[in-house]
């Protein structure tokens, strides 16, 4: 959930549940007071169940009542003194019950003379009713209680007093009590709920999310977090993920650059010591007198010359891994006739190849004038990598190369096979990868920074190709590559 939609469930669960519990509460308590309620003349439910209990209001009454009958018992003229009066009137204890005493048809004494006008008219006459001691009058149109005692004054006049109670005048105490006992347990209550609502989905969740990023600070990218939450802690959580998993890919591929690395020069090392090992002991050879023929001298010199030819070659690799790593090997494109090119080729490296007692076949099955764009360069680059392989693996007396061109409709397939010792199928879909060496066919006794042929497979797909292997281990590899024909659209008259 969005946390503006968990905004607005929180501010409408707080406005709506507290007020719908309240109602709740405040209709069970008033049907409660109103079944305890005892005296009063009508038990319907209406304002009397939000008022003071009835048997409060009969009790309120009666105390002035029975002051003003034992008063009138002892002695019946101190009713007519209006500072004795005053003094009761001021001793109810409810603020809305006070005593009339009427002389005659005449208001003699008010308690509340506004209130008393109303109602004074109404009231029953002097001996009216045969009112007893636990009865009394109930105005509904005032809704007044009222309990009248009769006495007679010092000079013989006819004299009532009257205790008025409104009826519902006052919230009842217990009612209040009760409210405000059942508010507050429902605000406890909301806020219980709400409370648990939210840190289940939102500070939960930001824990996690905590607990989470000190593992990443660690350098610990396992620890996942997976969620089928919506909005934006889902968010986060995926967000992590994608952070936590491209962290922990780079990481990973720092480490293996790393060990590339040390790989590299490691190889580098080791294919440069023995070279400068050769270099330095045929040096020392001529120095010493050793070559002391025109043969062995030009021997000696020629060693040296490969040797140094060596070194060249893996310092030109380096050079070509450092580019490969920031993608800046230059090319320079051309329009190239595949069989002029490729004779031309193979002609520089067939000399080399007879001396070594390696025989080349060539084949090329393409048309005469088939044209590819390519850098002149790099293709040769690629040719001499993979010729050179085949040379170095060679484990036969008699080795042959085979080059093939082939003929697919739109493409060209090269293929440069030797009878040499194979590759594993275990090793085949790694041989392009970066300083992989292989114990059958690949080991570093044969030399080799191993980063050749991720060389060549990084320029043939710079050209738009593709290239693979297939090998059987004890006769022989092919590589294949593939490179897209040049065709010229022709104009339409």
């Amino acid at each position: 959930m969005k946390f503006k939609t968990r905004l607005y469930v929180t501010f409408i669960t707080i406005i709506v549940l507290p007020l719908m519990l309240t109602s709740l509460a405040f209709c069970g308590i008033g049907l409660y007071l109103m079944n305890v309620q005892k005296g009063f003349p009508a038990a319907e439910f209406d304002y009397s169940v939000v008022s003071e209990n009835m048997q409060e209001i009969v009790e309120s009454t009666d105390k002035a009542f029975y002051v003003l009958q034992n008063q009138v018992k002892a002695d019946a003229s101190r009713l007519a003194d209006k500072e004795y009066l005053e003094r009761v009137n001021s001793e109810i204890a409810r603020k809305s019950t006070y005593i009339i005493v009427r002389k005659g048809a005449e208001l003699y004494y008010a308690g509340n003379e506004e209130a008393a006008k109303a109602i004074f008219p109404k009231l029953p006459g002097y001996g009216d009713g045969n009112i007893s001691e636990d009865s009394g009058f109930y105005y509904d149109e005032f809704d007044k209680f009222v309990k009248q005692v009769d006495f007679l004054f010092p000079d013989g006049d006819e004299g009532s007093a009257f205790v008025v109670t409104k009826a519902n005048s006052l919230i009842s105490k217990h009612l209040l009590i009760d409210m405000f006992i059942a508010i507050l347990l429902i605000l406890i209550f909301t806020s219980i709920m709400l409370t648990q609502w939210i840190h289940k989905g939102v500070f939960n969740p930001v824990n996690e999310l905590n607990v989470a990023m000190r593992k990443i600070k660690e350098g610990n990218f396992e620890y996942a977090l997976q969620t089928d939450a919506k909005g934006e802690i889902g968010d986060l959580y995926r967000n992590y993920e994608d952070m936590r998993l491209r962290l922990k890919e780079s990481t990973e591929e720092s480490r293996e650059s790393e060990e590339q690395n040390r790989e590299l020069v490691s190889n580098i090392s080791h294919d440069l010591k023995t070279p400068i090992t050769a270099i330095k002991g045929y040096v020392e050879g001529i120095m010493d007198g050793v070559a002391d023929t025109p043969e062995k001298m030009d021997k000696y010199i020629k060693t040296i010359y490969n040797k140094a030819n060596d070194m060249e070659r893996l310092i030109n690799e380096l050079t070509y891994y450092s580019r490969i790593d920031n993608n800046r090997i230059p090319y320079n494109f051309h329009r190239i006739n595949v069989a002029e090119y490729f004779g031309d080729c193979l002609e520089e490296v067939g000399m080399d190849l007879e001396q070594r007692n390696i025989e080349l076949n060539y084949s090329n099955l393409a048309a005469p004038d088939t044209v590819v764009i390519a850098d002149p360069e790099q293709m040769k680059k690629v040719i001499n990598n993979i010729i050179s392989n085949s040379v170095k693996y060679m484990d036969k007396p008699h080795g042959v190369i085979d080059i093939r061109i082939l003929d697919e409709v739109d493409s060209i397939r090269i293929e440069i096979e030797d009878n040499g010792k194979g590759i594993a199928q275990k090793d085949l879909s790694k041989i392009f990868e970066r300083f992989y060496r292989t114990d059958a066919s690949r080991n570093s006794a044969q030399g080799g920074s191993g980063i050749g042929l991720s060389i060549v497979k990084k320029i043939i797909e710079d050209h738009g190709g593709y290239i693979w292997a297939t090998a059987k281990e004890g006769e022989g590899t092919c590589m294949h590559f593939v490179l897209r024909k040049y065709i010229e659209l022709q104009d339409n008259v």
